[in-house]
C-alpha cells in the first residue's frame, strides 16, 4: 500500500467551503418571498422617516387594489397588511422556471417611539407607492418654555424670546 502525500492549499479548501456556500443560498435564497414559508406572509419593506411633527412611512405595492390595502394604529403600532397579486399566467404546454416576482399576503408591523394623531393621519396611493403621513400628537412635539427675565431691581418680570 503506498502513501500518497498531498500538499496543504489553503486556496483549495477556501474555494470548497465557497462552493458549499453557494449550493446552500441557492437552495434557500428567497425564503421570505415565497408562499407558504415563514407564516405563509412576507416583510413589507419600509422606508420610515422622523421629523419634529410627522412620521412619514413608505412602501411598495405593486399591482395592489387599494381595497386590499388595511393600515391600522393600535396600542403605538402600526400594522400594514396588503395582498399582491399573482402575476403568472399558465400557457399549455409551458411550465415556470423561475418565479421571483412575489405575490400573496405581506405584512408589517412597527412600533412607533412617539403617539400619533390618528384622527389627522393620511394615506395615500399612487403608482404601486403608498405613502402614509403620521403626525406627531401635540403631547409628542417638541414645545419651547418662554424664559422670564426680571428687570434690574428684581421687581417686574419681562418675557423674552
Amino acid at each position: 500500500m503506498a502513501n500518497t502525500i498531498v500538499r496543504w492549499n489553503p486556496f483549495r479548501e477556501m474555494m470548497a467551503m465557497q462552493n458549499a456556500f453557494d449550493q446552500l443560498y441557492q437552495q434557500n435564497r428567497n425564503p421570505y418571498f415565497e408562499r407558504g414559508r415563514f407564516g405563509g406572509s412576507a416583510a413589507l419593506a419600509l422606508d420610515i422617516d422622523e421629523s419634529n411633527t410627522a412620521y412619514t412611512i413608505t412602501t411598495e405595492l405593486p399591482g395592489v387594489n387599494p381595497d386590499n390595502i388595511n393600515v391600522q394604529l393600535h396600542d403605538g403600532v402600526l400594522t400594514i397588511d396588503a395582498e399582491l397579486p399573482e402575476h403568472a399566467v399558465e400557457q399549455e404546454g409551458a411550465k415556470a422556471l423561475v418565479r421571483e416576482r412575489r405575490y400573496g399576503r405581506v405584512t408589517r408591523s412597527v412600533r412607533l417611539p412617539q403617539t400619533v394623531d390618528f384622527n389627522s393621519a393620511e394615506a395615500n396611493f399612487e403608482h404601486g407607492v403608498l405613502t402614509l403621513n403620521l403626525p406627531k400628537s401635540p403631547d409628542a412635539q417638541p414645545r419651547s418654555i418662554p424664559v422670564k427675565s426680571f428687570n434690574g431691581n428684581g421687581s417686574t418680570p419681562t418675557s423674552q424670546n
